[in-house]
């Protein structure tokens, strides 16, 4: 009769084992366009192939990035969730271990003498009391029928590699914060050495008015004017190194060190960018991208739960075995064969009652499935559109930079002919004095739209997936 009731466990776990009550997540997709918005799309090769470091080489800029991966707070956090997240799926495989336990027990009890149990053991052990030895090893296993233990599995990896992708997420940001600190730095630097040739020019043009005021030839208005124009410019030197001050203090946090000044070695004119900008195609970003590969590994967790939560609506069926030695007398506790003892026991359970709240679990996992699908299509919407923001900035910066420059050219073209025809008693002081202040207006506008140039690269670079190699 045993041997027919362990044929028959066995048979049953080789028949149901492959029993499945939930498919594998079906390859989700997200329409993509063959190429990025006004972009000829030839070429396949993409800027975010090339690890940070070949992509921007300015050796401050490098240094700074290196610094900020390796000691910024939100990296060592990120590599702390991949630790935590790669211990759990360690324990998860173990799960279609059998579960083990040790048992060592020792029990005496005394019935009353006027009870069942008290009469019995007087009459037949001669003894008041029931003593009770035991040294047993309890094994349960659950046979993964259904499936569930394989969707634990899955979702543990997905989860493991969802951290892992979270860090690249970290890095491109890391590497996109620090460049765009450092680029907005160098923008300031040429912004202040801008405003105080500005303050020598005025100094220069009120010493003139000055001496044309005590010979009688202007009034006191022309000086009070130039002076307010001197005043102007001197505004922005502080201005200026207020913003530079903040920055270095910025940079020096991201990279994990203590707020202080920043070397450096070019000035913002010496700074170049890549000669040639590819995009690649719009499919290289889900490959790409860590926030849009976290959403794809996403609808794997989803589509694991859903497994997960309809397998724990069908019956359970557990094999428990236990054995080991028992006695009711100390002395004979561990006399072998006599104390050893074996028992075998195989059950299904079908949950009753719990049946509704384990089908709101199934149906609420079918509804996150939904959900994850959405972020993730919304997750590559979101990111072929950035990338082709970036790709129009890029273009128009660079018309708006050609502009600016020639206006600059044309405006200190301007100054140097109103001061020489100012000093010949040709011009006003008020055509100086706008001249001045035009190309001031001019000369900072001009380094703000390189800047953004700059920025925009950058933004191009991370929305195609770039930053974390």
């Amino acid at each position: 009769m045993k041997k027919n009731i362990t044929t028959l466990l066995f048979l049953l776990i080789l028949v149901s084992g492959g029993c499945k009550i939930s498919k594998d997540a079906p390859k989700i997709t997200s329409p993509l366009p063959n190429h990025f918005r006004d972009q000829p799309g030839q070429d396949t090769e993409s800027i975010a192939d090339l690890p940070w470091n070949m992509f921007f080489t300015d050796t401050v800029l490098q240094r700074l990035i290196t610094a900020a991966v390796e000691k910024n707070y939100d990296m060592q956090i990120a590599l702390s969730n991949i630790e935590a997240a790669q211990l759990l799926f360690i324990q998860v495989r173990s799960n279609y271990l059998p579960q083990a336990s040790l048992q060592i027990s020792s029990n005496s009890s005394r019935p009353s003498d006027n009870s069942l149990n008290g009469l019995s053991l007087n009459e037949f052990l001669g003894s008041s009391h029931i003593e009770d030895y035991t040294v047993a090893v309890n094994v349960s296993w659950e046979a993964d029928i259904w499936g569930k233990i394989r969707n634990q599995q899955k979702a543990a990896l997905a989860g493991y590699l969802q951290t892992r992708e979270a860090r690249k997420a970290v890095q491109t940001q890391i590497v996109s914060s620090v460049t765009k600190g450092f680029y907005n730095l160098m923008m300031l630097d040429a912004q202040l050495a801008i405003a105080r040739k500005n303050v020598v020019l005025n100094d220069s043009t009120l010493q003139i008015i000055k001496l044309q005021f005590n010979a009688g030839q202007v009034s006191s208005l022309a000086v009070q004017q130039a002076q307010a124009q001197q005043q102007s410019a001197a505004r922005l030197i502080p201005q200026f190194e207020q913003g530079i001050h903040i920055q270095e203090n910025a940079l020096k946090i991201l990279a994990g060190e203590l707020p202080g000044p920043i070397d450096r070695y070019l000035t913002f004119d010496q700074l170049t960018l890549p000669a040639k900008l590819t995009s690649g195609v719009p499919a290289g970003i889900v490959s790409r991208r860590p926030d849009v590969k976290s959403r794809e590994l996403a609808l794997l967790t989803a589509a694991a739960n859903i497994g997960i939560t309809k397998a724990n609506m069908y019956p359970a069926l557990r094999i428990t075995a236990s054995g080991g030695i028992n006695s009711i007398m100390a002395s004979n506790w561990f006399n072998i064969p006599a104390s050893l003892f074996g028992l075998v026991g195989g059950s299904v359970i079908q949950p009753v009652f719990q049946q509704k709240r384990l089908r709101t679990q199934y149906e609420v996992a079918q509804v996150e499935q939904q959900r994850a699908v959405a972020e993730f299509r919304k997750s590559v919407l979101n990111a072929v559109g950035e990338t082709s923001d970036a790709l129009v900035r890029i273009e128009k910066l660079k018309m708006q930079e050609d502009i600016a420059l020639l206006r600059t050219q044309n405006l200190n073209l301007a100054t140097r002919n109103a001061r020489m025809l100012f000093q010949n008693g040709m011009a006003n002081y008020l055509e100086v004095i706008t001249a001045q202040g035009n190309v001031l207006e001019s000369e900072l506008a001009l380094t703000s739209i390189k800047r953004d140039r700059f920025h925009a690269v950058t933004d191009l670079y991370t929305a195609l997936g770039g930053g974390w190699k």
